[in-house]
């Protein structure tokens, strides 16, 4: 432990990419460990995201870690951070290869897990097909006859706004659906039906969706299935950081809470990506990840030159 770190960032994601190349610029000694385990690596290609609209998510990580490349103060490594904890003024990071490295900040950037249902035929197509977001993937199957694989107002809001990308969506509950009067109606004025049978299996052709199958052996013809899903923590490093979690969201099971200058409960410890976002995008990634870097420099800053530092907001992510 010879060097210490300005920043570790542990996640090779979008945000944490998009963070080592402001603290790049900034010329600070950044540390990026990256396990590659992106959540959006299945996807044919990324909805959305200005300059890089379709581009495949592993293309766009490359092309990032080039850019890295530019800046000597900035060293990217393939890893996993196990676990980190405080020493004097700043930290220790540990590694599964069994290094340890010191650094003043930690920048938490390494994305959350989706957990769709264990549905057969479902995982094959995860990404592509049978997707999460209407924004990055409603264009693609455009004009196709979809579904929504859900319950309640969160299955509602879902299939309200994938009917912008088609006029053929259904609801499909498996078993009793949770909605509402008031809902049912919505979904109604909207053409949108609801299925109440288990979904039992997802058939496909050439990696495509082709049907939704059900208990009763019956099929629905879906070219496209948006399943209601949420993100969950993929690493217990930041529970082990003793950082406070936001309450459950609609997407998010236990986002990290963040304030406006994306610091956690725990100073010197940061947090961007979809650890913490309202709504998982790359491009929302990608500015947390710009904005966070540039809030640990300012840290940096105000710890070297006595600089007052903003009190931490009461106003977080929740």
């Amino acid at each position: 432990m010879d060097t210490t770190w300005d920043c570790v960032i542990v996640g090779g994601g979008a945000a944490g990419l998009s963070a080592g190349l402001v603290l790049g610029r900034a010329r600070r000694g950044t540390l990026l460990v990256d396990a590659g385990t992106q959540s959006n690596l299945p996807a044919h290609g990324i909805g959305g995201l200005l300059g890089h609209d379709g581009r495949a998510p592993a293309e766009l990580y490359a092309m990032g870690r080039h850019e890295l490349s530019a800046y000597p103060s900035v060293e990217v490594r393939d890893g996993k951070v196990i676990a980190a904890q405080r020493v004097d003024d700043g930290f220790v990071v540990q590694l599964a290869d069994g290094r340890r490295e010191q650094t003043r900040r930690i920048l938490l950037a390494g994305g959350m897990d989706y957990r769709p249902p264990d549905i057969p035929g479902l995982a094959e197509l995860w990404g592509r097909s049978v997707f999460h977001c209407p924004f990055c993937h409603g264009w693609e199957v455009r004009d196709q006859p979809l579904a929504v694989l859900g319950r309640g107002v969160r299955a509602v809001h879902s299939a309200l706004l994938l009917r912008g990308w088609s006029d053929d969506v259904v609801v499909l509950t498996d078993g009793p659906g949770d909605i509402d009067d008031a809902d049912h109606a919505r979904l109604t004025s909207a053409g949108i039906g609801i299925d109440e049978r288990r979904v039992t299996e997802l058939d496909s052709e050439s990696s495509e969706l082709t049907a939704v199958v059900f208990s009763d052996g019956s099929r629905l013809r879906r070219r496209g299935l948006l399943v209601a899903t949420t993100l969950h923590q993929r690493s217990p490093l930041a529970e082990h950081l003793g950082v406070e979690f936001a309450g459950p969201t609609a997407v998010s099971a236990q986002p990290v809470a963040v304030d406006a200058l994306y610091r956690t409960t725990t100073p010197g410890v940061f947090a961007a990506g979809d650890l913490s976002v309202q709504m998982p995008q790359v491009a929302a990634a990608v500015a947390s990840g710009s904005l966070a870097a540039a809030a640990v420099v300012q840290s940096l800053v105000a710890d070297e030159y006595g600089l007052a530092v903003p009190e931490r907001s009461q106003h977080v992510n929740a």
